[in-house]
């Protein structure tokens, strides 16, 4: 029998994250089965339970996973300039249109209600942390009413802008979004709008 090391155990287990993260927001919770998902990692079915018990276990797993990698993002920010550069790449056309590798809460938010309670703790202690570090970034008084407030836009906007089919009408909702995000954040709008700013490259 082939013994790997702990640190395949931790790569694989990380591979299989990665990919059932991006399939889950992509095509949803409920429309990824395990075996897809294990397909995208390149693994088996088999392989799939050494690593989770069932695919809520899964799911509750890539949930945290990705609000603590969104909570990694927003604890790099230090300054105004980097969090309207935060905000700018979250309501972009290019995080619109690639739901794959963007937003968890923007993705699965309206699949996480209808989850089992450790799917919707998993949830909620990550979005609990967001919000707080965002709080922590926002100058001035009421900081974490704040946050909840940019954070609820955020997702918002970014669902509304995929949902709708006419092009124009989501670009429009980006850019008030955006405005309108400065705004709580308590930064200046920019006259020439989310349109006119360049983007900054994903890593």
């Amino acid at each position: 029998m082939t013994r790997y090391t702990p640190d395949h155990k931790a790569a694989t287990r990380r591979r299989l994250l990665a990919a059932s993260a991006r399939r889950f927001k992509r095509d949803g919770l409920d429309g990824s089965g395990i075996a897809s998902l294990v397909s995208d990692a390149g693994l088996t079915n088999g392989a799939f339970y050494g690593h989770f018990s069932s695919k809520d276990d899964l799911i509750a797993t890539v949930v945290a996973d990705q609000l603590s990698a969104q909570v990694a993002r927003l604890e790099s920010i230090a300054s105004g300039e980097d969090m309207a550069a935060f905000i700018r790449q979250y309501l972009s056309p290019q995080h619109r249109d690639d739901p794959a590798e963007g937003c968890p809460s923007a993705a699965l938010l309206d699949e996480i209600a209808s989850q089992s309670e450790p799917v919707r703790a998993a949830y909620t202690k990550g979005a609990d942390r967001v919000i707080a570090v965002l709080a922590e970034r926002l100058a001035g008084d009421n900081t974490r009413a704040r946050a909840i407030s940019l954070f609820t836009l955020l997702v918002s906007s970014m669902q509304l802008a995929r949902a709708v089919t006419e092009p124009s009408l989501s670009d429009e909702v980006l850019d008030s979004a955006y405005d309108s995000a400065l705004r709580i954040a308590g930064l200046t709008p920019e006259p020439e709008g989310l349109a006119e700013v360049p983007l900054p490259v994903r890593e």
